[in-house]
Parts: structure tokens; sequence; C-alpha cells
């Protein structure tokens, strides 16, 4: 028993021994391609895009059975508990009759074929289209989801690297407090001077929990937006967030026929032209082939087709054309075909004021592009002048060139410096997303 239960230890550990790095790495490794690909595979509104491609793919199917034939089975059993009477004259007397039998009963089938019906020929084309438009609506929606989520990434990048910035801008305060309390311990230095280095290094620490907390905020929304739940842990690397030195080549215009937004507007037009066909169909004549057979019994005594010795059982079957000719609706057909010229110039409109908001997003994303470059080179020097300028400070502080004041002064300085540099990154990340997407290419990111 004992061995038993020494050898399922064993084994619970080498299993715990493969997981858990796997699940360490893992959290190690959420690169942006990771969040993406997870992101397509788990958001909510990508798997309802999927739905809406299959509920697409029934409403063909539905629409395609108008135009197969109809077969509709019936059967009736009747009992006349009375018999209904006639009246007629023999040689001027009246009399009464009986027609019929208390038990009647019958089965039979009935067939329809549509023959010429413009509407439901109208119809599913129109379904057909409507797959299409499920599709491309599912594509756009991979498109968003891929910008809102590298998005999201990028800030919580941005993020924790301010948060490092802090850590660092702490440790150096630590580190000056200490040499300020020696100082004041040997006399050489003023309580204030203590005090102002404690109330700055609280400041930092209660920026520090902020920073934190918004991290948190972030990687929540990040996680949301993957679909994935929110109490799972994550952990981005860094190395993500590369420096920027030169702009990618910037054409002048971009072809709007690539982008699924316009593919979308295509499909619409389609769709509304077809409606209007539809409508115009309501005009047409409609022509439907009719067929039945019907086997039919009648008996005195309890009957159900002829299982009775004393029942008669008889047939009966009938085929026809039915031609149904529109002649005046009130002019409700006009009606309708009026309102699909009013959505289809209205369409019109919608591509134009389309066409106008990818431009101007494009060539926002070139001015922003160019921008941010400027900002980050400029902050870069910065960054590295405040370094310079914060380590001279704090060696003329020690060696008692430089005053308190000037070491927290240049200290708040190379915080602000490398926040700015870190935030023109994460402005020029944003701007490069849109810029790809205007393209047409968000998607490269997955790959």
């Amino acid at each position: 028993m004992l061995r038993i239960k020494t050898a399922k230890l064993v084994l619970i550990l080498l299993i715990a021994g493969m997981v858990l790095p796997q699940i360490v790495n893992a959290q190690q490794q959420l690169t942006l391609k990771d969040a993406l690909v997870f992101a397509l595979q788990n958001n909510t509104n990508m798997r309802k895009s999927r739905l809406d491609i299959d509920g697409g793919r029934y409403k063909v199917e539905e629409v395609r059975a108008q135009a197969l034939p109809q077969l509709t089975g019936t059967a009736g059993l009747t009992y006349n508990a009375i018999i209904g009477q006639q009246v007629v004259d023999f040689g001027g007397q009246l009399q009464t009759l009986k027609f019929g039998q208390k038990w009647n009963s019958s089965a039979g089938i009935q067939l329809s074929q549509q023959l010429f019906n413009q509407q439901v020929f109208t119809g599913l084309q129109a379904a057909r289209s409507s797959e299409e438009y499920y599709n491309l609506t599912a594509q756009l929606t991979e498109e968003q989801i891929i910008e809102l989520v590298a998005n999201n990434y990028y800030q919580v990048l941005v993020n924790r690297q301010q948060l490092g910035v802090l850590d660092n801008n702490i440790k150096n305060v630590k580190v000056v407090e200490k040499i300020v309390s020696n100082q004041y311990a040997n006399g050489l230095a003023k309580k204030i001077d203590v005090d102002r280095i404690n109330v700055n290094l609280t400041n930092l620490n209660t920026q520090r929990e902020q920073a934190i907390n918004g991290i948190t905020l972030l990687e929540n929304q990040l996680k949301f937006a993957m679909g994935m739940q929110v109490a799972t842990p994550i952990v981005l690397p860094a190395t993500e967030l590369t420096e920027v030195s030169t702009l990618p080549q910037l054409a002048a215009t971009i072809d709007l026929a690539n982008r699924t937004e316009i593919k979308l507007l295509d499909n619409q037009d389609k769709l509304l032209a077809l409606q209007k066909k539809a409508y115009i169909a309501e005009y047409y004549p409609t022509l439907a082939l009719t067929g039945n057979y019907t086997y039919s019994s009648q008996a005195n005594g309890f009957d159900f087709l002829n299982t009775n010795s004393t029942a008669i059982g008889y047939g009966s079957s009938a085929i026809g054309l039915t031609l149904k000719v529109p002649i005046f609706n009130g002019f409700l057909t006009r009606a309708k075909v009026r309102q699909a010229d009013v959505n289809i110039r209205k369409a019109q409109e919608d591509r134009l004021n389309t066409k106008n908001s990818l431009n101007m997003a494009y060539e926002n994303a070139k001015i922003q592009l160019r921008n941010n470059l400027n900002t980050i080179t400029s902050q870069r020097k910065n960054a590295e002048l405040a370094q310079e300028i914060y380590k001279s400070t704090q060696n003329n502080y020690n060696n008692g060139l430089a005053t308190l004041t000037d070491l927290l002064d240049t200290e708040n300085s190379l915080t602000q410096a490398q926040n700015s540099y870190t935030q023109a990154l994460l402005n020029y990340k944003i701007a490069e997303i849109q810029l790809i997407k205007s393209n047409g290419n968000i998607k490269s990111l997955v790959q």
C-alpha cells in the first residue's frame, strides 16, 4: 500500500514538473502574435461572426427550399353522429333521404412546384449575396479585433516601461535618502532635507501604486479584448516595444478597393439592387404546378381506409396549373420600389463618406508617424541628456557643490523625459497600426 502511494506521489511530482514550466513559459511568452491568435479564437464577437456565417448558409437553404417541390400529406377520420338528410320529390310527394355513412376516412398527398416565380429566384440570389456579406462582416470583425488587441497590448507595454522608470527613480531616491539621513545624523544636513526626501519618496511610491493599478486595468482590458479570463495572469516581454529610427515607406495614396469596408459596401450595393429587383418582381405573374392524390373510404361501422369488410374505398387524383396575375394592389409595389431607390442613393452617400474617412485615416496616420518619429528622436536625446545631468548633479551634491533642490529637480526632469520617450513610442506604434490597417494589411500582425 505504501509503495502504491509513493508511486502516485512520484507520478504527480513528475507531471507537475512537466506542466508548471510550460505554464510559466506560456506566461512569459505572450507576444503580440500570441495575443492576436488567442483573440481571433476566443473573442466573443469573433465567434458570433462565425455563427453569422453559418446562419447565412442556412438562410440560403431556406430560400432555396421555396424553389423545390413542396409535398404535404393529409389524413382524416370523421364520425357522422347524425347523418344529414335531403328532401326530394317523388311523384308529387316529398320524402327525406339520408346520404352518406357514419364513418368516413381519407388520406392523401399534395404536390406544388413553382415553375415561374421571379421573387423566389431573386430571393435566392440575395441569399447567396447575404452569405458573402456575413463572410465580409466576419473579416471586418477580425481586423477590428486585431487593431483593438494590438493597441491595448502596446498600452500595457508602455505603462510597464513607465513603471520601470518609477522603480529606477525610487531606487535612486532611496540612495539619496540614505546619504541625507547619514549627513543629518552627523550634523551635516538639516531635518527639512530629510523630510523633503521622504515626501518625494512617498510621492513616488504613491505614483508606483497608481501605475500598478493602471497596468492591472489595462491588462484586464487587454484580456477582455482577447476573450481571456480576467483572472488569468499574463506577462508581456519588454522586447516587443523596440526603438524606432526610420519611417516605413509611405505611399502618396492607397488603393481602397483592397479594404474590407469597401468590399462590404460593394456587397451591400448588390443586396440593395436585388431587393429592388425583388420588389419589381411583384409585378410579374407566377405559375405553379399542383397535383394531389386522395384515397377515401366510407362505412356504416368503424373504419379507417377500408379496413372494414363492409367499407367502400376509392381513390381520386388531379393535376393542374395555377397562374396568378397581379392586377392592382393600391400602388403598394410602386411604393416599395421607390423606397428601394432611396436606399440605393443613401448607400452611395455612405460610400463617399467611407472613402473620405479611410483616406483621412491614412493621411492622419502618416502625419502621426512623422510627428512621433521626430518626438522619439528628440525625447531619446532629451532622456539621455537628463540622465547625464542627473548623474552630474548627484555627484555634485555628494561633493557639496549642488543643493538638494537641484537634485530633486533633475530627478523630476529625468522622470518626465523618460516617460515622454515611452509615450512617444506608444503613439508611434498606434499610428503604425493605423497605417498598416489603411494599407489593408492589418492581418500581417498575426503572421
